[in-house]
């Protein structure tokens, strides 16, 4: 084994000893404290807790959250180590190609319209809408981006601060027209929630991982490639127009599915990625696995933050992943003097 594979194996064993341990601490801390005894109880098959408080707390109510943040917190920093790699540029973020935009624009128009009504078919419905609106949003700046078969990341990325904009200006439209209860129900969904995670909304982030994440070994040769120029990337065998189609799809069902189940999280995909990358370096073998066990820490611990800072209340997650980027962002650009390159 190589110096280097032996520490990429130790990055990795860290990463997830640190995923396992916010694991734990997220169900067993919140507005109702749980023994970590108690806890282990409930989370091994082999036994039984004598508690029945216990029983209901971490398995019916925390653990369907915990498993939904470390799966969402994954995919959004996967897909910002993808997108800083496709457009070779360490501060990039998936939402530059519109697809924050698009989901908040789809979540507005179904609250709007009345489907979005607290029941449970309302939920459901203000998640596709999310959803859908994010992948019209991304396949418009595709559209855009792409001429005579070639996608221009140059282009594709003034094309997303054009569509963030008018999707931003409809959604602004539209809660102009809104009553107080419905802009207050679109303000809330905007700034990120995962008190709403149930066995269906796990199941739907868990297979869209694996979509994500299973065909991505495939892709770090040509993601290391494209971080030497395309014209680079092609005289290496890679065929650099199909790559990109491949991965903006993917960066689309990931982030786009990740808002619909949890609203807008702010950060998460460009402070992880980055931090990582000043780690590893930015060969994406390790980078990208190492991006989804850190990103689902982040998330699991900015959870657990939410629920203990004004307990019993809760902070939308998305305030805290905010307070914990912002001041790392304002770092980056006061003292990093190398910002744009890898």
């Amino acid at each position: 084994m190589t110096t280097q594979s032996l520490t990429r194996a130790r990055l990795l064993t860290l990463l997830s000893v640190l995923l396992a341990a916010s694991f734990l601490v997220a169900l067993s801390h919140g507005a109702v404290p749980v023994s970590m005894h108690d806890t282990l109880l409930v989370l091994l098959p082999w036994t039984t807790s004598e508690s029945a408080q216990a029983s209901m707390i971490v398995g019916e109510l925390r653990l369907p959250r915990a498993i939904l943040a470390a799966l969402v917190g994954a995919n959004l920093a996967v897909c910002g180590a993808i997108a800083q790699g496709l457009f070779r540029n360490p501060l990039a973020d998936p939402s530059l190609i519109g697809v924050s935009a698009g989901a908040s624009l789809g979540a507005s128009l179904v609250i709007v319209v009345g489907a979005g009504a607290g029941t449970l078919s309302g939920i459901t419905l203000v998640s596709g809408g999310a959803f859908i609106g994010s992948l019209c949003a991304v396949g418009f700046v595709h559209a855009l981006a792409t001429r005579d078969s070639v996608t221009s990341v140059a282009t594709m990325l003034l094309a997303g601060i054009a569509v963030t904009a008018l999707a931003g200006a409809i959604s602004t439209l539209l809660e102009y027209y809104s009553s107080d209860e419905l802009l207050r129900r679109i303000s809330l969904w905007r700034m990120g929630a995962l008190d709403g995670a149930n066995e269906l909304r796990v199941s739907i982030a868990l297979l869209v991982t694996l979509i994500v994440l299973l065909p991505l070994p495939w892709f770090t040769r040509s993601l290391d490639a494209l971080l030497l120029g395309e014209s680079e990337a092609r005289y290496l065998g890679i065929n650099v127009q199909a790559t990109k189609t491949a991965l903006i799809v993917l960066v689309a069902i990931g982030v786009g599915t990740s808002v619909a189940l949890a609203g807008t999280i702010a950060f998460v995909g460009l402070v992880v990625p980055h931090i990582i990358r000043l780690l590893v370096g930015p060969g994406h073998r390790t980078l990208l696995p190492a991006a989804a066990l850190a990103g689902a820490t982040l998330m699991l611990a900015a959870d657990t933050a939410s629920r203990l800072l004004i307990a019993p209340a809760e902070l939308p997650v998305g305030i805290v992943t905010a307070l914990i980027g912002v001041p790392f962002f304002v770092y980056l650009l006061r003292y990093r003097s190398d910002l744009g390159s890898f």
